[in-house]
């Protein structure tokens, strides 16, 4: 027998109730198309986050909201369900850690192989872009450090499934409560133009490096081309277990021999492992493919 339990949905649109039926066909629905899997107790959380974009929409409940998407795979709509779901939580220089790694030995390690074309790095899930900048950030520092050593171009490919992030991405803008988390006043002043009304946007010599790009990591990652670095943290724990694994093997073919493999601090490669060699880079783990 079917269930009918079901969870008040306000908004300033009116009432709306969310049937378990409709929970599951939203589940379904999140999983198919990106990946992201709501285990059965996220129903709260379905409703706190999606409430607004019903009722902005004029949706009497997460049935049409969900009917509406199906019509239109690329509309504006999705984008707005995606982002709600995700946390899209980044700032500047997240964990430290890599970007120490990058400074201290990565980037300098790289240069030193007899491999002429550009130095390829690959953020993934990059959201508003403050990953892949901060990237960039660090091998501008290096390069004015080490100077004649630092010869190979850095590329830099940035890719999110929200094009709604990727816009904002690719502007580089960003006001004064998202410059300040991460950002040393000094990085602020070498790399950002200050704008009116207390925006700052990334300078050219840091932005020309990163490329944009829309990609739904489901997807195949085979024209994206190799990388000598992935970065592809705190993104994983939105996907079940088998996507997970998925995603690491085909992460790990995108990478050239030895290439390396950066996770968020929460995350572990669950059925891949076979696949790197863990590093300890004291603090923070990597992972080196083999």
């Amino acid at each position: 027998m079917t269930s009918r339990q079901s969870t008040s949905l306000g908004a300033s649109a009116g009432s709306f109730q969310l049937e378990a039926e409709e929970f599951e066909s939203f589940r379904r629905f999140l999983q198919d198309a990106c990946g992201i899997f709501l285990a059965e107790n996220k129903q709260y959380l379905v409703t706190t986050r999606i409430r607004k974009i019903l009722s902005d929409n004029q949706l009497p409940s997460l049935a049409a909201l969900v009917d509406q998407m199906r019509l239109n795979r690329h509309s504006k709509l999705r984008d707005q369900v995606i982002d709600a779901m995700t946390t899209n939580e980044t700032f500047w220089f997240r964990d430290t850690y890599p970007y120490d790694y990058l400074s201290r030995q990565l980037f300098m390690e790289l240069q030193e192989r007899r491999d002429f074309g550009s130095i390829r790095i690959w953020s993934a899930a990059c959201s508003s872009g403050q990953e892949p900048y901060s990237i960039s950030m660090v091998a501008d520092e290096c390069r004015r450090k080490e100077r004649g050593a630092f010869k190979r171009p850095l590329e830099i490919v940035a890719t999110d499934l929200s094009s709604s992030m990727l816009d904002q991405a690719k502007l580089g803008e960003y006001d004064r409560m998202s410059v300040v988390r991460g950002l040393s006043r000094e990085r602020l002043d070498a790399y950002f133009d200050k704008l009116p009304n207390d925006v700052w946007r990334v300078k050219p010599l840091v932005g020309n490096c990163v490329q944009f790009r829309a990609l739904n990591l489901m997807d195949s990652f085979a024209g994206l081309g190799k990388f000598d670095i992935i970065f592809c943290r705190n993104v994983l724990i939105y996907f079940s277990g088998d996507l997970k694994v998925d995603i690491l093997k085909r992460m790990h073919a995108a990478l050239k021999p030895g290439g390396v493999l950066f996770l968020g601090s929460s995350e572990g490669l669950a059925g891949a492992a076979h696949l790197f060699e863990m590093v300890h880079s004291n603090p923070g783990i990597l992972y080196r493919a083999l």
